[in-house]
Formats: structure tokens, C-alpha cells, sequence
């Protein structure tokens, strides 16, 4: 029997980080505030010629061979951080990364959800055609600003998923349940280069729309949250998401399943605490932690998702672990991370808020900045021009 579900994964980040000691100094605040309050350490911190098309590229390169690009009939982007009106960031992507021609590039928006309606058109599009391999990447680029309510919790990073039969990461369990609701918790109208955010209800409508989205899943499935060996959530910053597995944990969960739970959580936002948030890609940067992080995991194991966009868009579904799995992941990725360039508040205040300065025909060049596999160069005549970056 043909199973469908995730083959790969990789991540891809900036190379410049921002640590929150030196925010909480600037901004006079004390820093168990970040690394307690909202469990974060760090914040990955874009330049402008680093944006979600390097970064989605570049989170693709690590894990693609040539056979993969020969055989990838479809590309999708999700993001809610957009280059553009009209033409998809995926198109880019899917010239950058030399696939073949005859493919379907796309690009998905709903705030930080739209990665997870990639994955299931992905998965409905290979079990029509099984030999074909979908790339999904969730890019984007958290941006509040400077001294703004949501400044702590910015971020930027890529991870890119492989969806093809006969995965040998993980198979999906056809046992979504989705909810949508019409609310206003967080929106950046098309005037707007930062969001406008109602903090304090959009962390009561994630946690209803957990405690709701949950409660329709147990229904349907006949589901108890000892079935699952982890559950991986949406981590806007990782202590929300800890508030949202608290409100699902049953009082009277036997306490070996309580602590396995509890310690794959921790596991799971290990990436994320020195990324910060990156949007559509927060929940599979979570599952990609708990992945290479766990020791514990094994082929069979059930791990549970909750996917959640603002305004909004919530879903919980599963995946099963494969034999294998772990032969698919890196072990040294802490390290990557490690050799990111630190900045001062000064730095980054400069680095991260650049505007293009356009001449009057539409025209920019940048400043040499570090990023990863690929770079914008310019922008000419209002058109982005990427390269690929020769490394030693």
C-alpha cells in the first residue's frame, strides 16, 4: 500500500543574529522577561539582500539531489512575508534551484498556516501521481520594529519539505481537522510594511482555537493525547505553545506519557529559541528539532501538529515516523547556528529596517552582506536580481 507524506527536510536561516541580552539591555528591560516569559534566546536577523526567496532556495539546496529536480512537477511557497503582488516567489525558487521546467509554482498565504494547506495539496497531488515529488517551503521574515510590543519576538528562516510516496521521514495519517474563524488578532494591510497585532487576544484565540480544533479531533478520531509519542505546535514564541499543551494535557495523564510529552516539547523548540519566530515555518521548525534532537523517537511513533494562522486558520493532524527516519537529518545543526554574525543594537537596527533607496527607473544595489547559498544582487528597472553565491 502506497503511503504519502514528508521525504525531507531543510531549514535555512540568516547569518547575522541579534541575542536578547543585549535587546533586553537597550531596551531597559530585564532578560528573564525573553528567555523565561516567551523561552526565546536569540533572534535570527535579515539583511536586505537576504529575503524569503534565499532563504526558501537555500533551505532546498541543502537536501535536493539532480534526480530530485528532475523529478519536482510542483513548487509552493508559503509565506505571509511577499515579494511581490503577482508573481510567486516560488518561480524564482524553482529557477534558482535549476528544477525542470514542466512544474507548478505557486505561492500560499494565511498568516503563519499556509504551510500546512501546502503539505496537503502536496499530498493530494502525489496520490494522484505517484511519481511525482512536491517541494513546500514555508519562508518568511518576522518584522515588528524597533522598540514596538512585538520587537522580542522577530525572526526570519526557511524550511523546506520534500512530499513524495513511500516518504522515509514521516507518512501522513489523513486525519486533519480544520477550523476558520473571522477575527482581526493580527493583519498587515497591503499600506502597511509592519503588522498590527492585539497581543493579548491573539494568544486567548490561539489557545481557544486549540482547546476547539482539539476537542473536534478527539470526536472525530476517537483520539486521546497519550496516542502520541510528541506534539509539535506553532510557536510564535515557544512559551505560548507550552501554555497550549498544558491546556490539552489531561489532569489525570499517567505520568510516563505526561513526561515523555513534556520532554519532546522541550526538544522541539530547542531551534526555535535561537531563531525566534518565522511565521509559516514555526511549527516544522519545531518538528524538525524534536526530529534531530530526540534520542528517544522511533519508526511508528505518532507525533501530532497544531498549525495555526491569524485570522483565522487553526489545524491539528499527525504524522507517522518511518523506519529510518533519522537517517534523513543532521545531527550538527546546533552548530550552523553557532557560527551566525552577532550584532549590536546599533547593527541590527541598521541591518534589518534597510529600505531599498530607488533611483527614479526602479534601480538598487546593496551593500556586500553575509546570506546563504543565494543573494538578491539588485534591483533593476523594479525587477529583484538573485544569485548564487560561490562558497569555499
Amino acid at each position: 500500500m502506497m503511503t504519502i507524506g514528508i521525504d525531507k527536510i531543510g531549514f535555512a536561516t540568516s547569518q547575522y543574529v541579534l541575542n536578547l541580552e543585549e535587546l533586553a539591555q537597550a531596551r531597559e528591560q530585564k532578560i528573564e522577561k525573553y528567555t523565561t516569559g516567551l523561552m526565546l534566546d536569540a533572534l535570527s536577523i535579515t539583511p536586505i539582500t537576504e529575503d524569503i526567496v534565499t532563504m526558501a532556495a537555500s533551505a532546498a539546496q541543502e537536501i535536493l539531489t539532480d534526480d530530485d529536480r528532475t523529478s519536482i512537477d510542483m513548487v509552493i511557497i508559503a509565506t505571509e512575508s511577499g515579494i511581490d503582488q503577482s508573481k510567486a516567489a516560488s518561480v524564482y525558487v524553482h529557477h534558482l534551484l535549476d528544477i525542470q521546467p514542466f512544474a507548478r509554482s505557486i505561492e500560499m498565504k494565511e498568516a503563519c498556516y499556509a504551510g500546512t494547506a501546502g503539505l496537503n495539496y502536496a499530498k493530494l497531488h502525489v496520490e494522484k501521481n505517484p511519481e511525482s515529488k512536491v517541494l513546500v517551503i514555508a519562508s518568511d521574515i518576522a518584522k515588528y520594529g524597533i522598540e514596538s510590543a512585538g520587537e522580542s519576538t522577530q525572526g526570519a528562516g526557511a524550511v523546506a519539505m520534500l512530499v513524495t510516496s513511500n516518504p522515509r521521514i514521516a507518512t501522513f495519517l489523513d486525519d486533519n481537522v480544520a477550523q476558520t474563524r473571522d477575527i482581526y488578532d493580527f493583519w498587515r494591510p497591503n499600506y502597511s510594511t509592519t503588522p498590527f497585532v492585539d497581543g493579548i487576544y491573539s494568544t486567548k484565540q490561539y489557545l481557544d482555537s486549540l482547546k476547539t480544533t482539539w476537542a473536534e479531533y478527539q470526536k472525530r478520531h476517537e483520539a486521546e493525547l497519550s496516542d502520541f509519542a510528541a506534539f509539535c505546535f506553532h510557536l510564535p514564541y515557544p512559551k505560548l505553545a507550552l501554555k497550549g499543551l498544558n491546556k490539552i494535557m489531561p489532569k489525570d495523564m499517567d505520568n510516563q506519557a505526561k513526561n515523555q510529552l513534556t520532554d519532546n516539547f522541550d526538544l522541539s523548540i530547542q531551534y526555535s529559541r535561537q531563531v525566534g519566530n518565522i511565521y509559516t515555518g514555526s511549527l516544522y521548525l519545531g518538528l524538525l528539532s524534536l526530529l534531530e534532537n530526540s534520542q528517544t523517537l522511533k519508526a511508528g511513533d505518532q507525533i501530532g501538529l497544531f498549525s495555526y494562522g491569524s485570522g483565522a486558520v487553526s489545524e491539528i493532524f499527525s504524522l507517522q515516523l518511518v523506519d529510518g527516519f533519522k537517517g534523513m537529518l543532521r545531527s550538527d545543526r546546533m552548530a550552523d547556528l553557532e557560527k551566525r554574525c552577532t550584532l549590536s543594537i546599533g547593527d541590527y537596527e541598521k541591518l534589518f529596517y534597510e529600505e531599498a533607496d530607488l533611483t527614479e527607473d526602479g534601480s538598487a544595489s546593496f551593500d556586500t552582506y553575509a546570506t546563504g547559498d543565494y543573494a538578491l544582487k539588485s534591483i533593476q528597472n523594479h525587477q529583484r536580481i538573485y544569485v548564487r553565491n560561490e562558497h569555499d
